[in-house]
């Protein structure tokens, strides 16, 4: 996934300040490539496409492939089957992976995650820190994830948001109206409460992430709210690629919405982001560097801990549309407009 991809990102860094000469590789999904392009400490990728992952003979090429590197140490941050797969084929001296029973046999080393964060860059940065004490002295504590943009993307994006009438000295927001599945989501009507209450207490600009294939839920969200906010909707307006949405994304004042990569991607790009969650996903990962005021989220166990007494998260996913139906925008909106009175 894309949040996956730019955290882990953060680990490059690290080894290229301790190994100044050492080459570094990451194998990742083709389609992440646009968040970690043009990083300064990532030296050669290794794309692992829809063709190979659709077809065990193309897949064991790529494993052959990576065999025939010859790495010195292999840092298994998934810890799937495919990615066991990769550390085992590449027969390295060093391998290293979280830690799971059935699977510790294929590295040299593992580690067993933390469930509580002890900084505000949140379990997803620690955990991924940690995987690097076999081969770094001095790990930082805490490392951001970047998105490196060029000049010129910037530009380009800021000439279209002048093309489309957009004012530039007055709020624009970004917001993550859809979440990578339904279960992570927010319910559409109360997605567009939320988005009037914005245009209510700001008079902002309302930017929508989406792309072509949602255009549908996206369209829906518009619809259920009232005429007056449409007005401030730019629904035309958004990304026709992933760099094209970072470039937009950097000229916003703030990212608002679903937890997902597009808030992850706004927080390495140094924008201000408000957070929703599902209510099944644990907070504690992916609440990184959340300070109270630049970086804000709200859970539903923040404001109704009662429903989770006695429960595990993971469970809370089989209910999660009544889940949704507690967490209404009014839970939401109080915690929403001290964020946006701060901006």
């Amino acid at each position: 996934m894309i949040g996956d991809v730019l955290t882990s990102s953060i680990l490059f860094e690290a080894l290229k300040s301790e190994y100044p000469n050492s080459e570094l590789h990451y194998a990742i999904n083709s389609h992440t490539f646009p968040v970690v392009a043009y990083n300064p400490f990532i030296d050669q990728y290794k794309f692992i496409t829809p063709e190979i992952e659709k077809s065990k003979l193309n897949f064991y090429a790529f494993l052959q492939n990576i065999k025939q590197e010859h790495y010195d140490a292999v840092i298994d941050v998934y810890s799937k089957f495919s990615s066991n797969l990769i550390s085992k084929y590449s027969k390295a001296k060093t391998r290293i992976s979280k830690q799971k029973w059935y699977t510790n046999f294929i590295y040299t080393q593992t580690f067993e995650e933390h469930s509580k964060p002890k900084t505000n860059a949140g379990l997803a940065i620690e955990n991924r820190l940690r995987l690097l004490e076999p081969l770094v002295k001095s790990i930082p504590k805490v490392i951001h994830p970047k998105v490196y943009l060029r000049k010129e993307e910037l530009e380009s994006a800021k000439q279209l948001l002048i093309d489309s009438n957009i004012n530039l000295s007055k709020p624009l927001y970004m917001i993550s109206v859809l979440g990578s599945s339904d279960s992570k989501t927010y319910p559409l009507s109360q997605m567009a409460r939320l988005i009037e209450e914005i245009v209510n207490s700001t008079d902002g600009q309302i930017l929508f992430n989406y792309i072509p294939k949602q255009i549908e839920d996206a369209q829906k969200i518009f619809n259920h709210c009232n005429e007056a906010t449409q007005k401030h909707i730019y629904f035309e307006v958004f990304g026709r690629g992933l760099r094209e949405f970072l470039a937009i994304t950097k000229h916003c004042d703030a990212l608002i919405g679903n937890e997902g990569g597009a808030i992850n991607m706004a927080k390495a790009l140094d924008i201000s982001t408000f957070t929703v969650f599902s209510p099944w996903i644990m907070k504690e990962a992916w609440n990184m560097f959340e300070d109270g005021k630049t970086h804000v989220s709200i859970h539903l166990k923040d404001v109704k801990p009662e429903l989770y007494k006695g429960k595990k998260l993971k469970d809370m996913k089989k209910n999660v549309n009544s889940l949704y139906e507690s967490f209404t925008p009014e839970t939401i909106i109080p915690k929403l407009n001290t964020y946006l009175k701060q901006k």
